[in-house]
């Protein structure tokens, strides 16, 4: 059943991202220049991960669902406190929804990110991901025997965004390989380095062994 975009939602969502909306409440995410203004001052590292650390790499424009700050885990309460009557905070994963505040301080146990808004009648303006962290160091959600100083997993871009680097980008977005990955995919991949293209592949052969990008990788 395809359905039509009511009023608050953008008219151009593919039907699995507006059926979520439906369910969950719409999204208008901020630009990476609104973020740069709301994380201003915020006393912690922060970057950006998802398919604007692939578009800020590549150039490349494209369509953005929402826009993926990440922090590591243990800032969360800075989080709240930098936000304080600007932004509520609800902490999101495995399908619930549930408000951080002073009667839920910690995100749900299921939850690995958190969802800012205003208010209950406004757009979803940013997914802000925890990260896990060792010793202050970057740990990957998808790979816990991959550590690195954050400096070395990430980058810094023209618009003062730390970004994500591609090929780790890449790495996350392997798990669903949805046709907006397969464009990253496409669009990053002639631009990386021969070692980064070398880890990429077989960080995807190791974790997936069986994914359809590993053929694309070795051809490449």
């Amino acid at each position: 059943m395809t359905l039509d975009a009511p009023r608050g939602y953008a008219p151009d969502l593919d039907p699995e991202e507006l059926a979520f909306q439906m369910l969950y409440g719409p999204w208008e995410p901020m630009s990476p220049a609104e973020l740069v203004g709301l994380m201003a001052g915020f006393p912690a590292p922060w970057w950006v991960v998802g398919g604007h650390a692939i578009e800020a790499f590549t150039k490349v424009p494209r369509h953005h669902d929402d826009i993926d700050l990440t922090i590591f885990a243990e800032h969360l309460p800075a989080l709240r406190e930098h936000v304080a009557g600007r932004y509520h905070l609800w902490s999101a994963g495995a399908g619930a929804l549930r408000p951080v505040d002073d009667h839920h301080p910690d995100p749900h146990p299921e939850a690995g990110q958190v969802w800012l808004r205003e208010h209950a009648l406004a757009p979803w303006r940013v997914d802000c991901i925890l990260n896990p962290s060792s010793e202050g160091r970057w740990v990957s959600r998808r790979d816990d025997t991959h550590v690195a100083d954050l400096d070395d997993i990430t980058w810094v871009a023209d618009d003062a965004v730390r970004y994500l680097n591609p090929e780790v980008a890449l790495l996350f977005k392997a798990k669903q390989a949805r046709p907006k990955d397969d464009a990253d995919l496409a669009s990053a991949w002639p631009l990386l380095s021969a070692e980064k293209r070398r880890w990429l592949r077989d960080a995807v052969r190791r974790l997936h062994p069986d994914h359809p990008w590993n053929e694309r990788l070795d051809q490449a």
